[in-house]
């Protein structure tokens, strides 16, 4: 009929799309994205369960207020662990504390400021370490000298000549050093001040810290010699 409506589709008519099934697809899509973990089957290990496995704590804890309650902790963690597992826990304490020693050793040899001990900290200190280790003084040979004159001493002792003259040997090479030692702290203590206008140090401490490290045989000395024999420093 004419004044009725064609209810046919027109061929060229597009649908329009669901907006609900739409968006129940990409809720679902997101629920099995990446972030998405499927079950595992089993349950997951409780933290004490891991950590007894790995034989240390890895999360941070309250520290033991006392050495009784340190005592009774680990009394408890040997408990808890069997004996082939407190032997590990022990064994791999003693490696970690191994190469945490071995790295703090390697630091403070090389000059590094964090590791050094309290004598050595310091910009000047460090200024006499190195103008010490580019010279050469006397006293760098007062440790095997003095190590030669007790071995004639000791040996000479059932010959008063000897022995005599051993003292005497030993009390010129005190003298001598004695006086290259107040020579070289008074000159290391006027380029101290000459370079560092708020030197902290007094005379005495900055002298008896170059003439201590000038006695010492140079691969014995503590912090490692950062510069060589004849270096500007």
């Amino acid at each position: 009929m004419p004044w009725k409506k064609d209810e046919t589709p027109a061929p060229n008519a597009v649908e329009k799309p669901d907006v609900n099934a739409e968006a129940a697809d990409a809720a679902a899509e997101q629920r099995t994205g990446k972030a998405y973990t499927p079950k595992k089957g089993r349950p997951t290990p409780k933290r004490n369960e891991v950590e007894r496995k790995v034989g240390s704590r890895r999360t941070a804890y309250d520290a033991p207020t006392s050495s009784a309650e340190a005592r009774k902790r680990r009394k408890e963690l040997k408990n808890s662990m069997s004996k082939e597992e407190y032997k590990a826990m022990k064994q791999r304490e003693r490696e970690e504390s191994a190469r945490e020693r071995r790295r703090i050793n390697e630091r403070m040899m090389a000059g590094d400021e964090e590791y050094l001990m309290a004598r050595d900290k310091g910009p000047e200190k460090r200024f006499v370490r190195n103008w010490v280790d580019s010279r050469r003084f006397l006293m760098n040979f007062f440790l095997p000298l003095t190590f030669i004159v007790i071995i004639i001493m000791l040996l000479g002792m059932r010959n008063a000549a000897i022995a005599n003259l051993a003292s005497i040997v030993m009390l010129v090479l005190f003298a001598i050093m004695l006086a290259e030692g107040l020579i070289m702290g008074r000159r290391v203590n006027r380029e101290v001040n000459a370079r560092f206008r708020n030197n902290p140090h007094s005379k005495f401490s900055l002298g008896m810290y170059a003439f201590t490290r000038a006695t010492m045989i140079r691969r014995m000395r503590t912090p490692a010699p950062q510069v060589n024999i004849g270096d500007t420093v």
